[in-house]
């Protein structure tokens, strides 16, 4: 592995790269191998300070106020977290390995040398923002059936497999496969990551410079270091346009003013549509809680209210059931401290009272989309009929 060490030179700097696996063992021997002998001005991880924190802090779970994700909208966002976080936690056990230990090493050695420890990622959230917002529906609902197989995956790794992986070639191609299944995530995900990092790593202090990072950035990176650009461009979540939060509030005025002119013709029909629209969504919403194991008094909630939250672009079908469901079903210590280990079944993933509300928030929302879709169209139909 040591000769997929990349040496760059920058200005009076020497940047010395190290490609990692974040499961390989053989990469946090590597690691520590690399700054004993380098004994570096600073070392660079590849992590934000909240990853940063959830590594130092392996109980950080239970300070988790599922209420406020809910009300923040990152139900979804987290409940991706937790995915990738789950798959890379079974490739580690099957490797006989931890996690993020290469960047543990890392932090190690900075707080027993006394090196500078630079935090060179972008904020997780930040970099999920922007990857959502590139998105349209089929891309999310793309992502998430991905991401939902993701846990049935069963597909053994070893260090050889990881090793193969890490050489260029192999990398290159592996990137290239992403890129064309997935373009918008391989935009955020890994090319402007590779600007971020590199732009963090250039700019730390001394003149030899270790940076840990995973093997999939250090290709880009090649390039990316000789370049310049400010940074504050790629920390920014692009704001709504003026016409997206038109179009948003055009779809429930539009329907409104629908059904309330099928009403001037005839009031039956109006009625009708009325309950055609509640009963798409609700059934649809609440579909997606029963699928989640939701209580019943949740599932009953989400479908009263989601075809409320449908027609406002400033709630969700999903808050509804997400917040009955956290009221209801309060998650208690043992959840926080057996999440890491329910995240490796599909069974302790609906179980785990914490994962079942992002669960029902979720597949609330899924469900409404299609609801609102299905809806919509036979408002439409209905209203051309009556009017034309």
């Amino acid at each position: 592995m040591e000769q997929n060490i990349v040496r760059l030179p920058y200005k009076d700097k020497e940047l010395i790269l190290i490609p990692t696996a974040h499961v390989s063992k053989d990469s946090a021997e590597l690691v520590r191998t690399v700054i004993e002998q380098e004994n570096p001005d600073s070392i660079c991880i590849e992590l934000d300070a909240d990853r940063f924190h959830n590594l130092k802090h392996k109980k950080s779970w239970e300070e988790t106020n599922i209420t406020e994700i809910i009300k923040g909208k990152k139900a979804g966002y987290l409940l991706i977290n937790l995915v990738l976080a789950n798959y890379q936690k079974k490739m580690a056990e099957q490797l006989g390995s931890t996690s993020g230990q290469e960047m543990l090493e890392g932090i190690n050695a900075s707080e027993q040398r006394n090196i500078p420890l630079v935090l060179a990622d972008r904020s997780i959230q930040t970099t999920f923002s922007r990857i959502w917002g590139k998105m349209n529906f089929f891309d999310k609902a793309k992502l998430l059936s991905s991401l939902i197989s993701s846990l049935f995956d069963d597909e053994k790794v070893s260090e050889e497999d990881l090793l193969k992986l890490q050489q260029e070639d192999n990398l290159t191609a592996a990137l290239q496969e992403i890129t064309k299944e997935f373009p918008k995530i391989s935009e955020v995900l890994v090319h402007e990551r590779d600007m971020y990092l590199s732009y963090k790593i250039k700019n730390a202090p001394g003149k030899k410079v270790v940076a840990i990072l995973g093997a999939a950035h250090v290709i880009g990176m090649k390039e990316e270091i000789y370049k310049e650009y400010p940074i504050e461009p790629l920390d920014e979540i692009p704001p709504k346009t003026i016409w997206s939060k038109v179009f948003a509030w055009s779809i429930p005025v539009t329907l409104g003013l629908m059904i309330l002119l099928i009403f001037t013709q005839n009031v039956d029909t109006g009625i009708k549509q009325i309950a055609y629209w509640f009963l798409w969504n609700g059934s649809l919403s609440a579909l997606g809680c029963l699928l989640a194991f939701a209580h019943p008094l949740t599932i009953l909630v989400t479908f009263i209210c989601a075809p409320i939250g449908a027609i406002s672009p400033v709630l969700a079908a999903g808050w509804f059931g997400g917040l009955a469901e956290a009221y209801i079903r309060k998650p208690t210590v043992k959840d926080f401290e057996q999440i890491n280990t329910d995240l490796f079944s599909m069974k302790g993933l609906w179980k785990n009272k914490i994962t079942r509300i992002l669960l029902v928030v979720v597949l609330a929302n899924i469900g409404s989309t299609i609801g609102t879709m299905i809806g919509g169209v036979g408002v439409i139909q209905k209203f051309i009929e009556t009017i034309f």
